[in-house]
């Protein structure tokens, strides 16, 4: 059973203490000729990848400065550097996974997986884990660049990941509306969880781990308890439209949530109340979709993704 599940997370009240916050946008960064689907950190302080619709995989440091660093045909979902190596690792929407060297700026291997698109990679130690469309599983290991296990989670696509080092566990969510809890040692499934009224889009472990957030097209934040079997606590009405994404800021204990209603929304991870709303109205925010966010922890500088081919550099504080 959901508790509090009638409890509307409106600003909180002026005789509470409240964050600091001071919302500026500092830069948009402008090039990409389709939607903007995913970020990731780049090689050096105050640096990032973007990718998107475009196929076009671009380094940015300044608004005016974006190089690009490789171009792939179909649509780009997701990605993962690592910036040690200049790698990085694309996935590609029916051509499979492509590694890049972003120093040389060229690609060093495909590995095909059929004609699947892959929606979320997470790493663990030396392992990727990627989500495809049909609702496996690929586990790749980056020492060999070689797949080490495919298993199916279930079937319908597979939306997302999140990595809990601490438990040993990773969630993912699926678009037949339900969350699964695999062990990352023989990725047996440990639980099902009955969550969002459909797809499920984002989940993020928070709170040293304890605790689990999830989104999806219903709108809706999902709040589970990993130490009680992720007993479902909270349901929060977050959104207008599909929650996107959402990240957890562990130095502030906030979370952020984006949305196809265009909005960025900024809650305190512990007591769960909306804190802040980002917007075009407000803050000359996206007109269209948000579909990505990534915290660079070095700069303290939130940056967001949009259907209306831009992304934005926000200060919070």
């Amino acid at each position: 059973m959901v508790e509090n599940c009638n409890k509307y997370h409106e600003l909180e009240s002026p005789t509470k203490k409240k964050m600091n916050f001071k919302i500026e946008k500092i830069e948009t960064f402008t090039g990409h000729k389709d939607c903007v689907y995913t970020l990731c950190e780049g090689n050096s302080l105050n640096s990032f990848f973007s990718a998107g619709g475009d196929g076009m995989v671009v380094e940015w440091a300044k608004a005016d400065l974006g190089k690009p660093i490789a171009k792939i045909e179909n649509s780009i979902y997701a990605m993962f550097n690592l910036p040690d190596e200049n790698r990085l690792w694309i996935a590609n929407n029916t051509q499979g996974l492509h590694l890049i060297d972003t120093k040389e700026k060229k690609e060093l291997l495909n590995l095909p997986l059929g004609k699947v698109s892959m929606f979320d990679i997470k790493k663990n130690n030396n392992l990727l884990i990627i989500a495809d469309n049909i609702g496996f599983l690929h586990i790749l290991d980056t020492e060999n660049n070689r797949f080490v296990k495919h298993f199916e989670g279930a079937q319908k696509s597979a939306r997302s990941i999140a990595v809990n080092s601490k438990r040993n566990e990773m969630a993912v969510g699926f678009s037949d509306w339900k969350i699964r809890i695999f062990d990352l040692e023989n990725y047996q499934l440990k639980y099902t969880l009955d969550a969002h009224q459909n797809s499920v889009f984002s989940l993020q472990y928070f709170n040293n781990g304890e605790m689990l957030v999830s989104g999806g097209r219903d709108a809706h934040l999902m709040i589970w308890d990993c130490q009680n079997t992720y007993k479902n606590t909270e349901v929060i009405p977050a959104h207008l439209f599909a929650i996107n994404h959402i990240i957890y800021i562990e130095e502030h204990k906030i979370l952020a949530t984006c949305s196809m209603d265009k909005s960025i929304k900024i809650w305190d991870s512990e007591n769960l109340k909306l804190k802040k709303v980002i917007d075009k109205s407000k803050n000359a925010s996206h007109g269209t979709s948000v579909n990505k966010l990534l915290w660079l922890a070095k700069d303290q500088i939130l940056l967001s993704a949009s259907d209306d081919r831009t992304i934005s550099m926000w200060n919070l504080f």
